[in-house]
């Protein structure tokens, strides 16, 4: 999966201004606050992050397995699933967490709001056995009812600023932002397509934890121009 945006490049500065994007790349900014640490730590284990999560996903990973508790697994600190499903989730290739199609869900006869697959457990909420079964719906059928996925209306464009500020296009914003920035000749201002897929998604996410400037570190040369947090 690719996106296309459009960058406005401050030639002199050699920043990006900002991107005007679309309903895809908008749902994948707030895909990523959605992720589990885990998750994260595992996408760069060949390229670690700055700081200790690196060293501390590797030394649970090595761990040996017999000190972990018989209800538990390494997994679930390695291996976590995203919480939810966007189509721009394939992106990075993370796994939501749903159950299988052929699990039968139970829950309690008073409708607790707890769910679980093991038949006659004890509800948390009113200690009452969890025996009312449930009809699970494939996700394909449900995004066949609920029309429009994931996060924002897909009816706008939008505007994403080099520190992933996330706003509404317009003329307005646009006129204000470059006055903001003190950029008075538009002659300094350059139009670039890019395509958005894999690679840049994850540029722009190991970005996003380190610096401020996160599409021109994404997108132009600037190892000398990194704006840490």
């Amino acid at each position: 999966m690719t996106m296309s945006l459009k960058l406005l490049v401050n030639k002199q500065d050699h920043k990006i201004v900002y991107a005007e994007v679309h309903k895809d790349f908008v749902d994948f900014l707030f895909y990523i606050l959605t992720l589990p640490i885990g998750a994260i730590t595992k996408l760069f284990a060949k390229e670690p992050l700055s700081g200790s999560l690196g060293y501390l996903y590797k030394s649970i990973n090595n761990l040996k397995w017999i000190y972990i508790l018989p209800n538990k697994t390494k997994d679930i600190a390695l291996n976590p699933k995203s919480s939810i499903d966007v189509p721009c989730q394939d992106l990075l290739m993370i796994p939501t967490e749903l159950p299988p199609i052929d699990t039968t869900l139970y829950r309690c006869n008073r409708g607790c709001g707890y769910v679980t697959d093991v038949l006659k457990v004890i509800c948390p909420g009113c200690s009452n056995v969890m025996s009312k079964e449930l009809i699970y719906t494939p996700k394909q059928t449900v995004k066949a009812t609920v029309g429009e996925v994931g996060f924002v209306k897909g009816v706008v464009t939008y505007m994403v600023m080099d520190d992933l500020t996330v706003k509404p296009m317009s003329t307005i914003s646009s006129i204000t932002l470059l006055n903001k920035l003190s950029i008075k000749d538009i002659c300094v201002l350059e139009e670039k397509e890019v395509q958005f897929g894999t690679e840049e998604g994850l540029k722009l996410l190991k970005a996003s934890l380190v610096c401020k400037n996160v599409l021109t570190c994404t997108f132009l040369d600037t190892k000398d121009q990194v704006e840490i947090i």
